[in-house]
């Protein structure tokens, strides 16, 4: 890993099941375990996915027109399987609006190829799902 390429947030307990991320940036999310108003780690991850995509969606067409109504909904199946814990069925579902005219229909166009596009290139954390990739775990030293 380089300084170009490596990315890492910092988790903190704050209490029993209760914890806080941290990113560089000096940005936090509180996270738990579903008990409280906290996101869980599942629900970051659904929110990584399509805030992933949503991202580039919005920087593509927003080079046209203005969304009157931009909104993105990620759902999937928490499922208990013979390989352990994992979700299946994810479904990112955009909700986008542009206004009438020629800059709103241009955007409009160009919707379906920005969304296919963050799918099969763009989006970071879908195609890391998709593909796959190893998580190794250790104890620091």
């Amino acid at each position: 890993m380089t300084d170009d390429t490596l990315r890492s947030v910092d988790i903190e307990r704050s209490s029993v099941g209760r914890y806080v991320v941290r990113n560089v940036r000096g940005g936090s999310i509180p996270v738990g375990s579903g008990e409280d108003d906290s996101f869980t780690p599942v629900e970051l991850l659904l929110a990584a996915i399509g805030g992933c995509t949503a991202i580039d969606v919005d920087l593509i067409t927003t080079r046209r027109a203005e969304p009157t109504r931009f909104a993105v909904r990620v759902t999937g199946d928490k499922i208990r399987g013979e390989d352990g814990n994992r979700m299946e069925n994810l479904l990112v579902v955009f909700d986008i609006a542009f206004p009438d005219g020629d800059p709103g229909d241009a955007a409009r166009d160009m919707l379906p190829r920005a969304i296919q596009r963050s799918h099969d290139r763009i989006c970071t954390v879908s195609r890391t799902v998709e593909l796959g990739t190893p998580v190794s775990v250790t104890v620091a030293e």
